[in-house]
């Protein structure tokens, strides 16, 4: 079964008496080329797990189950699953679950479908839960090797710039903070049905077992950034002095330390030059 083919799909849909979910951001994949590419490029192998977030009808699933010891699909519209019962009948080391990967316990899934086996994280996700999932799979500290995802370009752009350059934002800093990312190809909007206004990017963000960067304190590191992102086109100075209370004067001089001017835009800090100013702020603040 073609499961890109138009054709294919609609009869999937009318004899299982399925029709999209808008509010889901659920779109289609159409080009036969992507998921396998996915796939290979998301690391899976023989003696890999997966984890996948959000199945359509099955046509990554698929390719993952071709190539991975075990994969666990976590999909949120338990209408898809007579379909995903059909599409998926040769696979015998799939597992669906219905839920919403925003809710579900991870680290229990982990535990109980894993059980310390390897693991790469492969998605197609919707637009607009991107940020939160991505975030979530890092910040958990989740025992993942990788995370591959087809995510909207404008996104795949902003996490994959370089930080210190005029595309990164708050949470191109957090994607480094925790991985290394890397854009693997362009996705046109014509893949999809219906097809989106946009087009999409495949990402990997490379996993390591321990950041490359040491913060004294990981709460003030995110809230600095955050709060230096949040009227981006200003001078930095002026939320973060607002929102941890700090002088400006004594935050201009901070900012001098670390390498960068007291007038600097977040956008105009490194890693290494966030990470200093974390630093410098935790030891002021913890000596005032």
């Amino acid at each position: 079964m073609q499961l890109t083919d138009l054709g294919t799909i609609r009869d999937l849909f009318s004899r299982h008496g399925f029709s999209f979910t808008k509010s889901l951001g659920q779109n289609f994949l159409i080009n036969p080329s992507v998921c396998p590419k996915i796939a290979e490029m998301g690391g899976c192998g023989e003696k890999v797990c997966a984890l996948e977030i959000g199945t359509g009808i099955g046509v990554l699933t698929k390719e993952l189950a071709l190539r991975t010891k075990k994969t666990v699909a976590v999909e949120i519209d338990k209408g898809l699953e007579p379909i995903l019962e059909e599409t998926l009948s040769d696979f015998h080391n799939v597992e669906i679950i219905f839920g919403d990967i925003t809710e579900i316990n991870l680290k229990k899934l982990f535990e109980e479908k894993f059980q310390g086996e390897e693991v790469v994280v492969c998605a197609n996700l919707p637009y607009y839960i991107t940020s939160p999932v991505i975030m979530r799979l890092l910040e958990e500290r989740l025992p993942i090797r990788s995370v591959t995802v087809m995510v909207q370009k404008e996104a795949a752009d902003r996490i994959c710039a370089k930080v210190g350059s005029r595309e990164s934002g708050a949470l191109t800093v957090a994607v480094n903070y925790y991985s290394t990312p890397k854009k693997l190809f362009g996705v046109s909007r014509g893949s999809f049905a219906p097809s989106p206004n946009v087009d999409s990017s495949v990402i990997r963000l490379d996993i390591a077992d321990e950041t490359r960067y040491h913060v004294r304190d990981e709460k003030l590191f995110f809230r600095i950034v955050k709060a230096a992102f949040s009227q981006r086109r200003k001078q930095m100075v002026n939320p973060i002095s607002s929102d941890l209370k700090i002088s400006k004067e004594k935050l201009s001089d901070i900012l001098r330390s670390v390498g960068a001017s007291p007038t600097a835009r977040a956008e105009e800090l490194d890693m290494n030059q966030f990470v200093a100013l974390c630093n410098a702020v935790y030891t002021d603040l913890n000596q005032s």
